[in-house]
C-alpha cells in the first residue's frame, strides 16, 4: 500500500499534512528539509521520511522507528511536526551513506545564503564535523554557474 504522491497537491507541505493527518510521527531527513523550506523537492515525489514509534504498511515511507520522540528536536511548520534544522542536518550527516546527497547540499547552500553567507547558526555534532566540513565548499558554490 502507498500514500499518494506529491503531484496531486499544490505544495509538499500540503501533501505531508494530508498524508500524515492523525498520525503520531515526525517528518525527518529530506521531507523535513522540504517542510523547512531548505529543499524544493521533486515533482511527483512519492517518498516520505519520518520518525515513528511503529511501522505502518506503506511502502513509500522511509521509517526511522524510535521508542519515543524525547531527544528529537522538533518544530511545527504549517501544522506538520518535523525535525528542526539542526536535528535534520545532523540526522542526514549521521545517515549520509543512505540519504539524498543533493537535498542535503542544496539545504546547506540555502541555509548559508539565507544566513548572511554563514553556517554559524548550525550546531553540528562533533562526530559529524569532519563530514560537514567536507560538504561546506560544495554547498557554498552550489548555485555558482561560472
Amino acid at each position: 500500500m502507498q500514500i499518494n504522491n506529491s503531484g496531486t497537491y499544490t505544495t509538499h507541505l500540503e501533501w505531508f499534512r494530508n498524508a500524515l493527518r492523525g498520525k503520531n510521527v515526525v517528518l525527518s531527513h529530506t521531507s523535513a528539509l522540504e517542510s523547512l523550506g531548505l529543499f524544493t523537492g521533486y515533482v511527483n515525489e512519492n517518498q516520505i521520511d519520518l520518525y515513528a514509534t511503529e511501522r505502518e504498511p506503506y511502502e513509500n515511507i522511509n521509517y526511522n522507528i524510535v521508542t519515543g520522540f524525547d531527544g528529537i528536536e522538533t518544530t511545527i511548520v504549517g501544522g506538520v511536526r518535523c525535525t528542526t534544522v539542526n536535528q535534520t542536518i545532523n540526522d542526514m550527516l549521521r545517515d549520509y551513506d543512505k540519504i539524498d546527497e543533493q537535498a542535503l547540499v542544496q539545504a546547506l547552500s540555502d541555509y548559508y545564503h539565507s544566513h548572511g553567507e554563514s553556517f554559524d547558526g548550525l550546531k553540528i555534532k562533533p562526530q559529524y564535523q569532519s563530514l560537514f566540513n567536507s560538504l561546506k565548499e560544495w554547498a557554498v558554490e552550489y548555485y555558482d554557474y561560472d
